[in-house]
């Protein structure tokens, strides 16, 4: 079982449900079955570096504690967005954090299984 983050480059929506909307279009475009296969812009890049320099890719992973489904993690990205899986065991820790990692640079974050955006006010600092 796994937990899904997606996050993107543009402007936050106003609600869950307009970045509900923002998401589906992004998925269809970049990640569904009919997209074309882009490379990850500059700032998704340096998000997933800004990740991947907290935990472990799950290529890199000898000991099983990368916290990520799937792998290398860069793949998950297309164009302005990275849609990524993780660990259920490990979720609620590394959502959160990679929420803020997002919110830090200016990053949109929803989640799929909420259907809401990310960070949450319960979450925010």
């Amino acid at each position: 079982m796994t937990y899904d983050l997606a996050v993107w480059e543009g402007e936050q929506p106003p609600d869950d449900k307009a970045g509900a909307a923002t998401f589906a279009e992004l998925y269809n475009t970049y990640l569904g079955e009919d997209s074309v296969d882009v490379e990850p812009t500059p700032r998704i890049r340096a998000y997933v570096e800004a990740l991947l320099e907290r935990w472990i890719d799950m290529t890199e992973d000898e000991e099983d504690i990368s916290p990520w489904s799937a792998g290398p993690l860069i793949d998950e990205a297309s164009g302005p967005v990275i849609y990524f899986a993780m660990r259920h065991s490990m979720a609620d820790e590394v959502s959160a954090q990679a929420a803020a990692m997002a919110a830090e640079r200016g990053l949109v974050c929803f989640d799929p299984q909420l259907d809401q955006l990310r960070p949450a006010a319960a979450e925010r600092r």
